[in-house]
């Protein structure tokens, strides 16, 4: 199975999004260059019958090989749901981190799932309404009672030094709260999961990843520290598709598909403020 290390996937975002910053400011010059009228993504979409989608496929629950290799995740699915949406067959495009904005640049991709927006990135590139829940959180047995920060009094908690999992606990923690922290995500989890500390901080996607694998230590998500959640990213100047795939999300957050998606793969309902 091709997949990324569920400790990986913790701290993929952070040095993803540090990491790209060169990459979008590439990405960006070329942008600015005159190029030759195109037409519209969406009447191309229409014509060929089919969109292609970039996705990871090494990022779990978002993204991943499954059993009969072939990909699963919460982004497949939300693929699915635009492809239906626009009337076009999905071909899920194989990105990673380097090279998805040139591939979107390049048309090789008609747009981009699982995206942060920041300011460096809006000027480049447009974004949907967000379609999925991304955020730091603290975990921990149900048994033990935490509901919030102050909550985290005397309790021992795990992190991978240097993090932002690191520093959004340790900003928000009273004095007593014993932080212990790891060399890696990967000590940090197993900490946990060994009954080292009693609590941990990951990302939501590792946090599901562990409530799926690990039901025998009962784990579940107490609060949240940090939240990026994930767009749809697409070239500038296509409003008729920007518009189409926001319809596509409002529509299936209306009618519960999208609550669902989070469900089957987060293991927890779309927030409600999202």
């Amino acid at each position: 199975m091709h997949q990324r290390p569920v400790a990986q996937s913790a701290t993929r975002r952070i040095f993803t999004t540090l990491a790209a910053t060169l990459a979008f400011t590439a990405f960006g010059a070329l942008c600015s260059m005159p190029t030759a009228a195109h037409a519209d993504a969406l009447d191309n979409i229409a014509k060929s019958g089919t969109v292609r989608i970039g996705v990871f496929e090494d990022y779990p629950p978002f993204g991943s090989i499954g059993p009969d290799m072939k990909p699963m995740g919460y982004d497949i699915d939300v693929a699915n749901l635009i492809g239906k949406a626009l009337n076009a067959k999905v071909e899920l495009v194989q990105v990673t981190g380097d090279n998805r904005m040139a591939y979107l640049a390049d048309h090789k991709a008609d747009m981009l799932l699982s995206v942060g927006q920041t300011p460096e990135r809006e000027k480049v590139i447009d974004f949907s309404q967000p379609y999925a829940p991304y955020y730091l959180a603290v975990f921990g047995p149900k048994s033990l009672p935490v509901k919030n920060a102050a909550d985290l009094a005397g309790k021992s908690i795990s992190v991978a030094r240097g993090t932002l999992e690191d520093l959004s606990v340790t900003k928000i923690a009273p004095p007593s709260a014993n932080i212990k922290r790891f060399d890696d995500p990967n000590g940090a989890i197993s900490a946990f999961l060994s009954g080292q500390v009693q609590l941990m901080v990951v990302g939501n996607d590792v946090g599901a990843t562990i409530l799926a694998r690990h039901p025998a230590n009962d784990p579940e998500q107490k609060f949240s520290l940090f939240s990026s959640p994930d767009h749809v990213g697409l070239n500038k100047n296509e409003p008729r598709l920007k518009q189409k795939i926001d319809d596509t999300i409002a529509k299936a957050r209306k009618d519960g598909t999208m609550n669902a998606i989070s469900q089957k793969w987060l293991r927890a309902p779309l927030p409600a403020d999202l």
